[in-house]
C-alpha cells in the first residue's frame, strides 16, 4: 500500500511527532508492506458494476491485522453496561444483551488505531466518538484513521468512503474541545 495523503485533525501530525514518532513509522511501515493485490477477491454484483472484481474489506482488515499484531498491537475491547434509569416511568423494559461492548482496532504505548474501509459513518464515529470515549476511559491519548482515498474505494463496493470526503466534513466540522489528536492517513494500493 501507498500512503497517497495525510490530514492533521486537532494537531494530530505534530502530536504524534512530539510523543510518538517510533510508533508512526512503524504504522508507516506497516502500511506499506500490506500488499492489496491478493484482496482483490470480491465479484461485484451490484448493477453498476456487475462481474467486476473488487477489493474485499474484510480481506484487506485481516491483512492489516496481521501485520499489526506481528508487532505487538492488540485491539482494546470495552465492556458496555447500558443504563436503564432513563426509560419512562411504567415502560416495561426488557433487559438488555449482556456482553455488549466497544472496540478499537489496535491499540500500543496509548495511541489507538482505527483502520476504515466501510461506510462514512464509521469513520466519523470513529474519529468525533468512539476515539473521544476511549481517550475518556484511559485506553489512548492519540489516535490514526486509515482510510482509502476516492480512487481506491472506487474499486470497493458502493458506499465505502473514502479521505477526501473525510477531510472536507472535518474541515468544516472543526475542532471541539473534547476531541483528541488524530491524523487521518489516506491510502491506495
Amino acid at each position: 500500500m501507498n500512503i497517497a495523503g495525510e490530514f492533521s485533525f486537532n494537531k494530530g501530525a505534530a502530536y504524534l511527532a512530539k510523543n510518538h514518532q517510533n510508533l508512526l513509522d512503524e504504522i508507516y511501515g506497516i502500511i506499506t508492506r500490506v500488499d492489496a493485490a491478493p484482496c482483490k477477491t470480491k465479484t461485484s454484483r451490484e448493477k453498476t458494476m456487475p462481474g467486476k472484481m473488487l477489493y474485499s474489506p474484510f480481506a484487506l482488515n485481516r491483512a492489516f491485522k496481521a501485520e499489526f499484531k506481528a508487532l505487538g498491537w492488540n485491539n482494546c475491547k470495552v465492556a458496555c453496561a447500558y443504563p436503564i434509569k432513563f426509560y419512562k416511568p411504567g415502560y416495561n423494559a426488557e433487559p438488555l444483551a449482556k456482553g455488549a461492548f466497544r472496540e478499537m482496532d489496535f491499540v500500543k504505548e496509548k495511541l489507538g488505531i482505527e483502520v476504515q474501509f466501510g461506510k462514512y459513518a464509521f469513520m466519523v464515529y470513529n474519529v468525533c466518538a468512539k476515539m473521544t470515549i476511549f481517550h475518556k476511559l484511559g485506553h489512548i491519548d492519540a489516535g490514526i484513521e486509515i482510510v482509502p482515498i476516492k480512487r481506491f474505494a472506487d474499486q470497493m463496493s458502493t458506499g465505502v468512503s473514502y479521505f477526501e470526503q473525510f477531510v472536507w466534513d472535518l474541515q468544516h466540522r472543526g475542532v471541539s474541545d473534547i476531541d483528541i489528536p488524530v491524523l487521518i492517513i489516506g491510502i491506495d494500493p
